[in-house]
């Protein structure tokens, strides 16, 4: 008797059931995310279950659960053990995503050819295993010495056949939109086959303690493709970030259930694959001693990094009416307010002038301490008085023109101070009294007149 199927309408949010289609999701409350997808009638759930012996359905007092430590496994990348916080864990699953050719599969993949002790089966449904020995011999030069496997296999149920008969300490998933299972009826990269194969992969991880790393695209709006239950149900979102026309990457974790979510990586695209970025205030600073006006540095922190930004500003006279504000790197939305309040606390007449604005380096910054940094860059642009290369700002500016307390402000002066800034210029009373930094030189401000008179004079 041949299956009957029907049609069911799921959301793209939250991954919610509906028979006909509804313009708002009575769940998540999202408006037009239901897609149709053909189901089975009679669908029993992907089920992997490797374990001898069926788990208990008797609950257990949480402190008679006797807890393992289980050390975390050390990848070659220092920048993803850091994103990752301390290495990945025994397992865990892990869903790395990102745009279409910003490295994704290079970087795993460069990564697990150079794991020596552990086995490593490497599934891609995207390539074929000639196209992946190519990209390996580019990244490792042709040394193979390393017990990685591949399987270019998109079906669900063969792929875990061959993970039975292999037992592989690592499991590499390239990319999950591609995975599907014959017992649901949908193509694959629907709602419904990213989810129940993402469940089995992660049925699989903890009752194994197998580590399993998930690849996946990312849709037009930037938000990683599938249902949003994908994400829940991992245990770590990282996010590759970056312009493929500059040669920086970002490796940004936006969920981490063992380390902090506010850890980043940056990576530098090169010809043999992606090198690490150990000083990424050297690489992203202009190496020139030339003092141009719009040009300022600042100093963010993402996660416990404090790193040097060059903030360019450029201020010109609006040649058909109407000024433009175009930002590349920074929050538009703040910078308007930071023009407002430069014309109304500090009197700049702004309004009749584009301005654009530009974080060196291609990266995307959201830090309240650049404030400072970028008004010194405007208005140094608008006078057409460069700003001295050995001045730095660390500094958040309020609606009423003061500088107000930023966090951190002791490891970003000991930064500037590696760096070889000779002044920076921070909050007034953010740092404590009696603090000794070395060399430089810690001048505070309170308001941001005060910020221009030690600039500029």
């Amino acid at each position: 008797m041949a299956k009957q199927v029907k049609s069911m309408f799921f959301c793209k949010n939250c991954g919610a059931e509906s028979p006909k289609w509804i313009g708002k999701c009575p769940s998540c409350g999202e408006w037009n995310t239901f897609t149709e997808e053909i189901v089975a009638t009679k669908s029993k759930s992907l089920t992997f279950d490797n374990t001898p012996e069926r788990r208990s359905m008797t609950p257990v007092k949480i402190s008679e659960i006797k807890t393992e430590e289980y050390p975390r496994i050390q990848l070659p990348s220092k920048e993803l053990n850091r994103v990752l916080g301390g290495g990945l864990v025994a397992g865990s699953i892990i869903l790395l995503g990102g745009e279409p050719g910003i490295g994704k599969s290079t970087l795993i993949l460069q990564n697990v050819l150079r794991i020596r002790s552990r086995k490593v089966l490497y599934i891609s449904g995207e390539e074929s295993s000639q196209q992946l020995r190519m990209r390996a011999d580019r990244i490792a030069g042709g040394k193979m010495d390393c017990e990685c496997y591949l399987l270019c296999e998109t079906s669900l149920e063969n792929i875990f056949t061959c993970l039975k008969q292999e037992n592989p300490q690592l499991v590499i998933v390239d990319s999950i939109q591609t995975i599907a299972s014959d017992m649901i009826e949908s193509a694959a990269g629907s709602v419904s086959q990213v989810r129940e194969c993402a469940a089995a992969f992660l049925k699989y991880a903890k009752q194994t303690n197998t580590p399993v790393i998930l690849i996946g695209h990312i849709n037009k709006e930037g938000s990683i493709a599938g249902p949003k239950v994908l994400e829940h149900i991992v245990d770590a979102v990282l996010q590759f970030e970056g312009d493929r026309h500059y040669m920086y990457r970002i490796l940004r974790g936006i969920k981490n259930r063992f380390g902090n979510t506010n850890e980043i990586g940056i990576y530098e695209m090169q010809e043999d694959g992606l090198k690490e970025v150990n000083n990424p205030s050297m690489m992203l600073m202009t190496d020139s001693d030339e003092e141009l006006s719009g040009s300022s540095i600042g100093i963010t922190i993402n996660g416990v990094r404090p790193f040097m930004v060059e903030i360019q500003a450029l201020v010109s006279t609006a040649a058909f009416g109407t000024a433009q504000r175009s930002v590349t790197g920074f929050d538009s939305r703040r910078m308007n307010m930071l023009l407002a309040v430069l014309e109304k606390r500090v009197g700049f007449k702004l309004a009749q002038k584009d301005v654009f604005l530009n974080i060196a380096g291609g990266l995307k910054v959201n830090d309240p301490a650049l404030d400072m940094a970028v008004v010194c860059a405007i208005l140094s642009s608008n006078l057409d008085v460069p700003i001295r290369r050995d001045i730095c700002f660390a500094g958040e500016v309020g609606l009423s023109g003061e500088i107000r307390h930023v966090t951190r402000i002791d490891q970003r002066i000991a930064e500037a101070q590696k760096m070889g800034f000779k002044t920076i210029l921070v909050p007034k009373g953010n740092v404590k009294s009696g603090a000794k930094f070395g060399s430089i030189k810690v001048q505070e401000v309170g308001k941001i007149e005060e910020t221009f008179r030690e600039v500029f004079g």
